[in-house]
């Protein structure tokens, strides 16, 4: 689709209706109209040519007389006609976000693109009324409109080869489409629907839905709602499937997928439907065969009935992500289905189907009223998910999983400076931009990294915990089961716009329910932990006094660095003494560090007494390892995870040697593990084997044991006595009695021992000895393992035991010796090196002929490859790695083998390899890949800001500029993750590789004067007349600034009537044919003409104009940020700056602005208004054509 570029000022058709509006403070005062039903029809797919065509009717409701125009979301559809009521209705299509700052820009610095982006963004948000397709009402409709009649507005639209929005996957194999297993579905990162038909793309814009699709009679259409009815062509070759949604629910939670599928009706409930691709059926029933359980379980904790009459599932190939939830059905990866013998998947696909269904109810049944209120909805959906992981799983990996996604979340706070849940705009000059530390913007979901706003999510569900712990369970899901029946009333009655808002959720209306269920005011703790980023970092010691029987402890606080902030308030300390464990809740006030806890009992020896831990359990402990004077036996603080918070505490080794061996709680058993890598001793090593021979211990503590063990074996080296750390036990309890160095044949009844049996080797191949080589005997009893491995009795796959075991084989890995000028050949080869390498090419050929489940040998035999590669003992080449990466291959093979070519990038500074990579990015079919390859590279860079390399160049430069700039505009995080990426390159400023722009210009905008930049002296001999020549041609993009061409009067020509449009192209061009400044002649650039449709031709020039910065122009107001920044403004740009564009001022986050405030009388004075149209004339949000050289920053 083209996009189209307007080069005009306000034309009086399209201004809004401004007497009725007055100026609210409600998020949504730009709404003119409500949509309250919408019918999608799409009558053809094609799979050969990947293109779509269709219609869609929406039924808007206008709110205001005389409604003139209507703003509607749509990207890369082609639209062929649009009819309001029956009547042909003129529209403009444009796109900001399609390029983002303008190509002839020589901008490169992110600082200006985030804003930019922002701008852009803002322009077509829907949530603030706007769109990318602009409507003009026929005036004949204008009449009634005191009646507020209903408008039906009908739109023809196709779509051709989609980037974005709808992903076809046609395998290239003999065969019709079906038989082929073609199939295609929607896809998107939050509100995508725009991406395949033009809708209102907003959360809180709810309405009622009729879907029609028409397919080959050998496909399934799925969607979301009931399936009314299907209906055959007379040919019989194409059928018609009817899906009506009664609920009222958003654009963005739509969805469609066409497949040859086969399908599945629930056997335990019949209203649930599955389906799968070809052939997978037998792994369909086995996956699905627990849903009923995860339905039953959050119905009961919900109290409330699934919201919808009935629920589907569909299984995908090549996924944006392994879940997508929309109204009534979820879009899988296929890749999450598996038989019943195979055991490390099936957690995994059970936890993806809890977390989608719990998105059912609070996401899609219940929406949200703005993005600023998505973190509820994402916590309310993760926190009953994390109910039923607690259900299903126990409350050991419940605890470990909250574990690990606060340690996750606060690493990323303090590395990145924090995560905003509910981020407020507007006000003062700090709320403009909440979050500076970051270097993207979070005013809208499609301008935050994915790493943040997977960190986001985190944070919401973690956040709730800490609300469920202050008003309890109980009431928690009193609130939830109110919210629910709210909008289950809500979504029975017919259109009334004030009852559907029953069905959006927002911060305030969420809190307003907690104090009146609980009773409770939990203002505080929202105020510190969702109304700012940023967690917090405790420092522990303590020091028993003797005399007072007294624990001293200290608690300090880093609030200084990134990420950090100061806590004051309740902190509970866990205390086991020799008489019993103790909670204290201790206060933390503004600067007390100590604490005085009183002891219950004295230190006793040679008494034999047993001693009570936390959970009632007694027992015998041997207490020759502690402080003679002390009765403390461990100390832990905020054991509950009840702060957002990083804890490093001092205790000494014996503290954490008890506290692993006697403490109940995973999470404590955790911290012991980590704290005692600190202490290599004999005592150590015998607190972490006994661990290990603990089955009643959670098997993810003593798979970290086994780590934590390999690594006091290694800085015990010189003191360690007996065979080498985990082999007898594991000899003992895995391998024959006979001949300990044979495996017993595997039967993986126990998952417990499975998981323990499968890690072992992983972590024994770490141990080192003298000479920093993995011991002989280690390597051998491994290369046993493999070569006894014997699979045939046992009822599960041992796939991911046989890759753990190459993975042990590549941490056996250590640098080669080089010998100088050796020619690295496999005859030279080191024995072992060679064994092992034979092992790994025996298993890639095996994979070849009998593949495993997902391909897992397959990849870890490409990182071991790799790790050869680099430890020297095999030529460095990336090929074999190409060759794997490339589309074709299971999707795990393709990342896995992307990472080796990510990591040779960096490690031989290779410009082929990286150019191979970024070609990927913009060419490969699967989205997923791209986002992969993307991601990798910003966590691995080939080089970064701080060093320098060859590999940065003004090329690359320009390439990543132009693939974040207008190559990733089809997919939101394809684009967050080019920004990401440069960011990792080059920082925020111009890269340094750049030369310094030739001329630049400083603006002074306190003095509204443009200088010449000082920093760039003028050559010797260099004319100053020319270079003042120069610099007055150079067009100055500053919003308040207009150029000649610019200030030409357009407002005469009425573009909306038909007749009209010609006069106003021969207009333009008449404008091209004079000279835009005295004495200088006019750059000819060719024109474009873009018909649009029958009615309405649109021109624009691609001229850039060069205009006399006199001192008229420079003397304009100077004028607030644009809509995109301030509250104020919006509606200002919102009369004005109708036809947002993307051009944008330079470096408007740097100036402060004064404020400029003026009231919007509605009959402006005609000064008045020739200065609002000055005010946005370029402002980034407006629809001024800004073409302009270079700037320096």
């Amino acid at each position: 689709m083209h996009e189209v570029k307007m080069n005009r000022k306000k034309d009086k058709g399209f201004e809004s209706p401004r007497a009725v509006i007055p100026q609210c403070v409600n998020l949504l005062c730009h709404v003119y109209s409500h949509t309250t039903h919408q019918v999608v029809c799409i009558n053809n797919i094609n799979f050969q040519r990947k293109s779509v065509i269709g219609f869609v009717e929406l039924t808007i409701f206008p709110t205001v007389v005389n409604l003139n125009r209507i703003k509607l979301n749509s990207k890369q559809c082609r639209i062929y006609r649009v009819r309001v009521n029956d009547l042909e209705a003129p529209f403009i299509y444009n796109d900001p976000t399609l390029e983002v700052c303008h190509h002839e820009s020589k901008q490169r610095n992110l600082n200006y693109f985030s804003s930019a982006y922002t701008a852009a963004v803002s322009a077509v948000d829907p949530d603030a009324g706007h769109g990318e397709l602009v409507i003009k009402v026929p005036s004949e409709l204008w009449k009634q409109g005191d009646e507020m009649n209903v408008l039906k507005v009908y739109i023809e639209f196709s779509l051709d080869q989609p980037k974005g929005g709808l992903h076809f996957v046609v395998p290239d194999v003999e065969g019709s489409m079906a038989e082929r297993g073609a199939h295609v579905f929607s896809f998107g990162y939050q509100n995508s629907t725009r991406f395949w038909f033009p809708c209102v793309d907003s959360y809180s814009e709810l309405c009622t839905w009729k879907l029609e699709f028409t397919v080959d009679a050998s496909m399934v259409a799925v969607s979301c709602g009931d399936l009314v009815e299907t209906v055959y062509t007379h040919d019989m070759r194409k059928k018609t499937f009817h899906y009506v949604l009664p609920i009222p629910t958003a654009a963005s939670n739509i969805s469609l997928s066409v497949g040859p599928f086969e399908i599945l009706v629930d056997p335990y409930m019949h209203e649930v439907t599955h389906f799968c691709l070809p052939q997978l059926l037998p792994l369909l029933k086995h996956s699905m065969s627990y849903l009923h359980e995860i339905f039953e379980f959050y119905e009961e904790i919900l109290t409330c009935r699934y919201p919808y009459s009935c629920f589907k599932t569909v299984f995908v190939d090549e996924a944006y992500v392994q879940v997508s939830s929309y109204a009534s059905m979820s879009i899988f990866s296929t890749n999450l289905l598996h038989s019943a013998m195979i055991i490390d998947q099936t957690p995994l696909t059970r936890q993806c189907l809890a977390q989608a269904l719990a998105q059912q109810f609070f996401g899609c049944f219940i929406s949200r009223m703005s993005w600023a209120d998505e973190w509820v909805l994402k916590g309310i959906s993760g926190y009953i998910y994390g109910l039923y992981l607690k259900k299903t799983f126990g409350v050991n990996q419940y605890r470990h999983w909250i574990k690990e996604e606060l340690d996750k979340m606060v690493e990323y706070e303090l590395k990145m400076g924090g995560v905003l849940l509910h981020p407020t705009f507007g006000g003062g000059k700090d709320k403009d931009n909440p979050t500076p530390h970051l270097h993207f913007s979070i005013k809208h979901p499609h301008t935050l990294s994915w790493k943040y706003y997977k960190m986001f999510q985190c944070k919401a569900h973690l956040v709730m915990r800490l609300i469920e712990n202050r008003i309890s369970m109980e009431f928690m899901l009193q609130v939830f089961n109110k919210l629910l029946s709210l909008a289950s009333t809500a979504s029975s009655q017919k259109y009334q716009s004030h009852m559907w808002s029953q069905m959006l959720v927002s911060t305030h209306s969420f809190l307003k329910s907690i104090s009146n269920v609980s009773g409770k005011d939990i203002g505080p703790l929202i105020k510190q932990w969702v109304d700012q980023s940023a967690v917090v970092k405790f420092f522990g010691s303590f020091a028993f006094n003797r005399k007072r029987n007294v624990l001293e402890l200290e608690i300090r606080q880093d609030y200084t660095s990134s990420g950090t902030q100061k806590y004051v308030g309740p902190i509970k300390v866990t205390v086991q003494e020799l008489d019993g464990s103790f909670n204290h809740t201790l206060q933390i006030e503004e600067n007390s560090l100590k604490h005085d806890i009183p002891c219950h009992s004295k230190s006793r020896r040679n008494k034999k007494k047993k001693i009570p831990l936390m959970n009632g359990e007694e027992v015998d402990m041997d207490l020759s390892a502690m402080d003679a004077d002390s009765p403390l036996l461990w100390i832990r603080i905020d054991p509950d995870m009840s702060i957002l918070r990083k804890v490093e505490f001092e205790q000494a080794d014996f503290m954490w040697q008890y506290q692993l061996r006697y403490e109940r709680d995973v999470v404590a058993q955790e911290e012991s593990i980590l704290a005692l890598e600190k202490f290599p001793t004999p005592a150590s090593r015998l607190a972490l084997t006994d661990i290990l021979e603990q089955d009643q211990c959670f098997y993810k503590v003593r798979q970290g044991a086994c780590f934590c063990l390999a690594k006091i074996a290694n800085s015990m080296m010189s003191t360690w006595t007996g065979p080498p750390a985990m082999k007898s036990l594991f000899t003992r309890m895995f391998c024959c009695k006979s001949c300990p160095n044979i495996v017993k044949t595997n039967t993986f009844i126990s998952f417990q021992s499975y998981f323990l049996q499968k890690t072992m080797p992983v972590a024994m191949a770490q141990l080192r000895d003298i000479q920093n080589l993995c011991p002989k005997d280690v390597l051998n009893f491994i290369l046993d393992l493999i070569k006894y491995n014997d699979n045939r009795k046992n009822k599960f796959s041992d796939n991911y035991y046989r890759a753990e075991l190459i993975d042990a084989l590549t941490n056996s890995l250590t640098p080669a010796i080089s010998i100088s000028n050796e020619v690295r050949t496999v005859d030279n080869l080191n024995g072992d090196v060679r064994l092992i390498l034979e092992e790994i090419t025996r298993s890639l050929n095996m994979e070849k002929l009998l593949p495993s489940y997902r391909n897992t040998i397959t990849v870890s035999c490409l990182r071991a490859i790799r790790m050869l590669q680099k430890n020297g003992h095999i030529p460095s080449d990336p090929s074999l790695f190409k060759s794997y990466a490339e589309y074709g291959h299971f999707v795990d093979v393709r990342v896995a083998a992307l990472e080796a070519v990510v990591d040779y990038t960096r490690v031989d500074r290779s410009s082929v390899e990286l150019q191979w990579l970024l070609n990927m990015v913009q060419n490969d079919p699967a989205h997923y890949i791209r986002h992969k390859i993307l991601s990798m590279l910003g966590k691995n860079p080939p080089f970064t800001k701080a060093a320098e390399s060859p590999l940065c160049n003004e090329a690359l430069v320009d390439q990543l500029w132009k693939l974040m700039n207008s190559g990733t505009s089809h997919d939101w995080r394809l684009r967050c993750d080019a920004v990401n990426l440069y960011y990792t390159l080059f920082g925020l400023t111009r890269p340094s590789c750049l030369p310094l722009p030739e001329l630049g210009l400083v603006l002074n905008l306190k003095e509204k004067k443009a200088v010449l930049n000082p920093t760039i002296k003028p050559e010797q001999g260099l004319d100053t007349t020319e270079m003042t020549g120069n610099t007055m041609g150079v067009h100055i993009p500053v919003m308040g600034f207009t150029s000649s061409f610019n200030t030409v009067e357009e407002d005469e020509i009425d573009m909306e009537s038909p007749h009209d449009s010609q006069a106003f192209i021969h207009h333009h061009l008449n404008i091209l044919e004079r000279p835009s400044t005295p004495g200088q002649h006019p750059v000819k650039h060719p024109a474009r003409i873009i018909l649009l449709s029958d009615n309405l031709v649109l021109f624009f020039s691609r001229t850039r104009c060069t205009s006399t910065v006199d001192q008229a122009v420079l003397s304009l107001p100077v004028t607030p940020l644009p809509s995109s920044f301030g509250k104020e403004s919006t509606s200002s740009s919102k009369h004005s700056g109708d036809h947002h564009h993307h051009h944008h001022h330079h470096e408007h986050k740097k100036k402060k602005k004064k404020k400029h405030k003026h009231k919007h009388k509605h009959k402006h004075e005609s000064k008045d208004k020739e200065r609002d149209s000055h005010a946005f004339s370029n402002s980034p949000a407006s629809g001024r054509s800004v073409r302009s050289p270079s700037m320096s920053d």
